[in-house]
């Protein structure tokens, strides 16, 4: 406990021991060492008496002495650290040399920890000395250890690697949340939010304004993308960016060539919506790579393949979208919409990119704008015609029934191309937000056969999931329930647990207004087999409870006949 006060040529308790032991006259000997070895005043030992009467041991005495000097000792070294005297890292340095024998002293470790969180260069014997011992290194401030990281990436993986796992984990989670709901989605919290997150500040702190720490975390993060395709280490890759930049770190921010962009993207991603102005600044960003700095590109598409930023620029794409066909103008004479779409290429080619370190913008498929965006705004013109038909005078309807296959070009570049994909599978989420169970009911089979299974995707199912509630009445019908779960969700759900999973947490939401037939069929099909993982089971169990539950429960109130409208002064009254 008191190993290092020989080396500084002060007395122990070895010593203390060794004058006993030696001694004829004990009670001086202990008088003498005390006078050695205290407080060094000399008005102090007149005084001392004093506190013998009160009953104060002279070890309570001492110890508040010790702590009061500590205390002031540490407001010392941070003054002196945060001075602007030239010599102030040497006065710590000399400190250092003499407090550090001590540093194994439990009363002593906070000055010498102290000492060396102010010192932005410690000594590297001394930095060795606390990474070679488990208990220091434990104890030691993060701006200690940052000089430790920055030559043991090794080291720095392992404190990395376990916040990395827990940032998958909850986005993870989050994707399965129990919630269900459009208006709280994944996508609900704002960039600002996210950035609040305990795995970003942590990373953030660790980094500090150390640029070869960040540098390390972007190629852990690149490295795990690259092994494990999991999209969410591109989220984490903007948000650690973002974080640093709202701690106004230019040390970092000033170095890290995708900071612009993302910061621009950041703001769209927080409006949900890539706007004129923006959509420019970013194809300025683009447009100016420079020769020979290609590379960056691979940062760029992997922030670019953040699910956050995909979502905003599909979301823009189906605004602009809209809007051209209000004006009757072809999505090829819009710049805008080409940008849109070169940006979601880029994204979406991220993984290619970086595992070829071909640094090249993916060539777009011009027939994505030919073929498949007219493909997919004629089944916006059906059904637009098949609304408008339908309010017609029965005597100008034509016998025009509502069409329930889709154009060959739709369905193929749902299948064989990345970017159709991902815009079709934002259609026909638009589509049941809009709670248009006749265009549902003709897309959603063509969702069995998409672009690397992407319809199967946690994110859309997710997202669909939800959705669908807002369809809720819908699943009275057997039709209805036959194209939802027969015709797309049951196709897939043996082979990919994750579908078994997002169906489960759609029925324990909607299972009170799914067809009791079907109901009864479908926990029938959905029932887990042994090798299910726990999620599955506990999300079955937890149905099957809810059902027996409402066996026994009495039917609701509003089954029963009223004779009240329902109409208040609050309720519009519609045509």
């Amino acid at each position: 406990m008191f190993a290092g006060l020989p080396e500084l040529g002060i007395s122990n308790g070895e010593d203390l021991k060794e004058t006993l032991t030696n001694c004829t006259e004990p009670l001086k000997a202990i008088d003498q060492f005390q006078m050695e070895n205290g407080i060094l005043l000399p008005t102090l030992q007149s005084a001392l008496p004093f506190l013998d009467l009160h009953g104060t041991p002279r070890l309570e005495f001492h110890q508040s002495v010790f702590d009061e000097l500590r205390e002031k000792l540490m407001e010392r070294v941070a003054i002196i650290a945060e001075g602007k005297e030239e010599d102030r890292y040497r006065k710590l340095e000399e400190l250092l040399e003499k407090s550090f024998p001590l540093v194994k002293m439990p009363s002593i470790q906070p000055v010498v920890m102290q000492v060396l969180k102010h010192l932005p260069k410690v000594p590297e014997k001394k930095l060795k000395m606390v990474m070679a011992d488990k208990e220091l290194y434990k104890v030691c401030a993060v701006e200690v250890k940052r000089q430790i990281w920055q030559d043991n990436q090794a080291l720095f993986g392992d404190e990395v690697s376990p916040l990395l796992k827990q940032y998958i984990v909850e986005k993870e989670a989050a994707l399965f949340s129990s919630d269900l709901s459009i208006l709280h989605n994944f996508f609900s919290p704002s960039p600002k939010t996210r950035r609040q997150g305990e795995v970003v500040l942590k990373l953030t702190q660790m980094i500090g304004k150390n640029v070869k720490l960040y540098d390390m975390v972007l190629q852990f993060l690149r490295t795990l993308f690259l092994r494990t395709r999991n999209v969410h280490y591109c989220t984490l890759r903007a948000e650690l960016l973002m974080s640093l930049h709202d701690l106004d770190i230019s040390e970092i921010c000033s170095v890290d060539p995708c900071h612009k962009f993302t910061w621009c993207l950041d703001a769209c991603i927080r409006e949900k919506f890539v706007d004129g102005k923006r959509a420019r600044e970013l194809q300025g960003f683009l447009d100016g790579v420079k020769k020979g700095q290609e590379q960056v590109l691979g940062d760029l598409s992997m922030i670019l393949c953040d699910p956050f930023a995909c979502n905003t620029l599909v979301l823009s794409i189906m605004r602009n979208l809209q809007e051209l066909l209000s004006q009757d103008a072809l999505p090829r004479d819009s710049p805008d919409l080409m940008l849109l779409l070169r940006m979601l290429s880029l994204g979406q080619g991220a993984w290619d990119m970086i595992d070829s370190q071909v640094f090249k913008e993916p060539r777009m498929d011009l027939e994505v704008v030919t073929r498949f965006l007219p493909a997919m705004m004629s089944v916006v013109v059906d059904d637009h015609t098949f609304t408008v038909e339908q309010k017609l005078p029965s005597e100008e309807k034509s016998s025009l029934s509502y069409p329930t296959t889709l154009p060959d070009a739709f369905n193929r570049y749902l299948q064989e191309n990345r970017v159709a994909c991902e815009m079709g599978l934002y259609y026909v989420l638009h589509i049941a937000k809009l709670r248009n169970k006749n265009a549902l009911q003709r897309l959603l089979p063509a969702l069995v056969e998409t672009y690397n299974d992407m319809a199967f995707g946690d994110i859309f199912l997710h997202l669909l999931t939800g959705h669908l509630t807002l369809l809720s009445d819908e699943f009275g019908s057997e039709e209805f329930c036959s194209v939802v779960f027969d015709g797309f969700l049951l196709t897939s759900f043996s082979s990919k647990e994750n579908v078994h999973r997002h169906t489960l947490r759609m029925l324990l939401h909607l299972h009170h207004k799914v067809l009791p037939s079907c109901m009864e069929t479908l926990m029938k099909t959905l029932e887990p087999p042994k090798q299910s993982s726990e999620p599955v089971k506990e999300l079955f169990t937890q149905l099957t409870e809810k059902l027996e539950a409402q066996k026994k429960s009495p039917p609701p109130l509003e089954e029963t006949p009223s004779l009240d409208l329902g109409l208040t002064a609050e309720t519009p009254i519609s045509d």
